[in-house]
This record gives structure tokens, C-alpha cells and sequence, in this order.
């Protein structure tokens, strides 16, 4: 088959505006692969590169919850071949040279890129991607399943994962959207006694049905007197809105718990100090996770039938799909298929 010499991308343009156009294929430089796309999430975060919140370099194609397959391997690239199925998540690639990356916590490399803010993500047929910032596809997933997995079903299962909690104890997950209604699976896959949080009887009904033990209705009860009805949260996971879960919920949470913000607002947490203090409380932010903890978050999914519920829209359709999805219309995931 003869190689493009260009290929399909949509890019955004400036603050609120995306457009198609065709770009010119290049070769990776040392260290990067070329992806040939296959499928690619819509993700919330993805309005931080279209909208204009992070300092954009335009244009700029958004998109980082990307599956393909390497078709270029650039000069220095090891371990990694042509023709692998690969997945890119939100961290382009750590350094491995920094501070962080030299006491391991790779997802807080000082010098690491954004897909989709300093690098080009998956709104695309093709793009280029760092070496360090790949993750293997396992074979008993489609490319669709596991696109939403690599940021999605990586923050939540790391963030429940990494927590304080442990297999029995109570875990409330605030918000049963995109991130919440993955999160109810893995927690309840992991052991925990799931409480879903949510605003509505339709939103409940699901939650359960996804593995939740019990439901809370935040639009008709005080989220933190039913909290305390059923025994206290040891873990309180903030799938939206952090500031407003954590002021609902802290008084709730058991001694030595925790809550952990998942929701990027600019909305501050008030929390009374004294609540942390007597009890020893805290609350902390989590970012995705590291590209192997990507692979078991995909290979975890696989062995537990954990399934984001996904609504599947070709690349044309993509200033669509992030209309609807900006609009909260997409239950839960869309994902572009090339």
C-alpha cells in the first residue's frame, strides 16, 4: 500500500474553535514513534486544549485517550516495534532524568508534555508520540474498550488503588458520570463496600446496577448525614466537583480516611481544620498514573468485564462529539474511530 503523504486531523484554532484539516505526515524524531490512530476518547479534559486553559501553542489536536498501532519507529526507540498496538494517555512521556522521575513518581516528571496541550493527541489519523509514554494494548481488548481506559478507567482505578482503603472497607464514589460510573466497577471489584453518590433515581439505578451496594440521592438528602447512617466512608472518591464533595462529605469520613479530588474545578475546598485534625483526615489530589500502571488498570479491566459505556463516533463527527460531550449529553464515553 502506498504511504499518505497527509493525513485527517481536527485541531483547534483558537479558544472554543475546532476545524478539520489536512496535515503533513512526518517521521518521528529520535526517541518518538509514529501511531497510526484506530480509536480515540472524548474527554473533559480535552476542553483544556480546545478552550484554552493551559497556555496553547495553536494549533493544537486535543485528544489523549489514544489507540493505534506504531507504524514509525523513530532513531534510539527501544522495546518498542512496528506494528504494536499502542496506547498514549494525558502524560506524553517522562524524562527519566528529573528529580521525580529519579525517585520513581514518573507522573510528576518536571519536564514532562501533555497530549493534546504540548503535543499533538488523537483527533487525528496519525500522531506522534514519545517512547516513555506508551502503553501496550493487551490483546482481549478492542481498541474502542481501551481507549476510555487510558485516562478515564487509569485515574480512577488508580486513585482507588493507591488510596488508604482497603478490601472491606466503605468507599463512596461522588458523581456517576464518565470517571464515577468506571470507578463504582473497579471499587466494587476490588472488595470495597460501594456507595454511589448521585442526583437522581435514573442515575441510582444504574449505579447499582454497575455494582454499587447502596445509593445516595444528593438532590433530596444531606450527602453527609446518609454517609453517616451507613457507618462513616473510609474513602471518599470526588469524581466531579471536588470543593463541593469534599464540604459535604468530610464530616462523614471515618477516622484516618481520606478524600481524593479526581474533578479539576477552580472551585476551592473549605474544609474546617479542626475536622481534619481530630480524626487525622486529609484530603489529596490524584493525576492519571504512569504508563505501566496504565497497562494494569487495561489488563485488570480484561480479567474483571470492567466496561465504560461508550458511544462510538467516526472522526468526521468530531467537533460533535465535543460539542456533546462539553454539553454533558454523552453517556458516558465517546469514542472517535478512524
Amino acid at each position: 500500500m502506498e504511504q499518505p503523504t497527509t493525513y485527517l486531523a481536527c485541531q483547534a484554532v483558537s479558544p472554543g474553535k475546532l476545524e478539520f484539516v489536512r496535515k503533513e505526515l512526518r517521521n518521528p524524531p529520535a526517541g518518538f514513534v509514529r501511531v497510526r490512530v484506530e480509536a480515540c476518547g472524548v474527554c473533559h479534559s480535552d476542553g483544556a486544549t480546545v478552550e484554552g486553559a493551559f497556555p496553547i501553542q495553536w494549533p493544537r489536536v486535543p485528544g489523549h485517550e489514544v489507540v493505534g498501532k506504531i507504524d514509525v519507529v523513530g532513531d534510539g526507540v527501544e522495546g518498542w516495534q512496528s506494528g504494536q498496538r499502542v496506547g498514549v494517555g494525558f502524560l506524553g512521556g517522562s524524562c527519566g532524568h528529573c528529580s521525580q522521575c529519579r525517585s520513581g513518581h514518573l507522573v510528576n516528571c518536571e519536564n514532562q508534555e501533555f497530549t493534546g496541550i504540548q503535543l499533538d493527541g488523537g483527533y487525528a489519523e496519525y500522531m506522534i508520540a514519545k517512547e516513555t509514554g506508551l502503553v501496550l494494548i493487551p490483546d482481549d481488548l478492542s481498541n474502542v474498550e481501551a481507549a476510555p481506559l487510558l485516562c478515564a478507567g487509569l485515574t480512577t482505578f488508580s486513585a482507588l488503588r493507591n488510596s488508604n482503603a482497603r478490601p472491606g472497607d466503605r468507599v463512596a464514589i461522588f458523581g456517576i458520570g464518565g470517571l464515577g460510573h468506571l470507578a463504582v466497577q473497579y471499587a466494587r471489584r476490588m472488595g470495597y463496600e460501594v456507595v454511589a453518590i448521585g442526583r437522581s433515581e435514573a442515575v441510582g439505578a444504574l449505579a447499582m446496577r454497575l455494582g454499587a451496594h447502596h445509593y445516595i440521592d444528593s438532590s433530596k438528602r444531606n450527602v453527609a448525614e446518609a454517609l453517616l447512617e451507613l457507618g462513616g466512608a473510609d474513602l471518599v472518591l470526588a469524581t466531579a466537583s471536588g470543593g463541593a464533595a469534599a464540604k459535604d462529605t468530610i464530616k462523614a469520613i471515618r477516622p484516618r480516611g481520606q478524600i481524593i479530588v479526581l474533578g479539576a474545578t477552580p472551585e476551592p475546598v473549605e474544609v474546617p481544620t479542626n475536622v481534619l485534625l481530630f480524626g487525622s483526615r486529609s484530603i489529596q489530589g490524584a493525576l492519571t498514573g504512569d504508563p505501566g500502571t496504565s497497562e494494569t488498570t487495561l489488563k485488570f479491566s480484561a480479567l474483571q468485564g470492567v466496561n465504560a459505556i461508550i458511544e462510538e463516533m467516526p472522526l468526521a463527527s468530531a467537533i460533535d462529539a465535543y460539542a456533546k460531550m462539553m454539553a454533558g449529553r454523552a453517556k458516558f464515553r465517546i469514542v472517535l474511530t478512524m
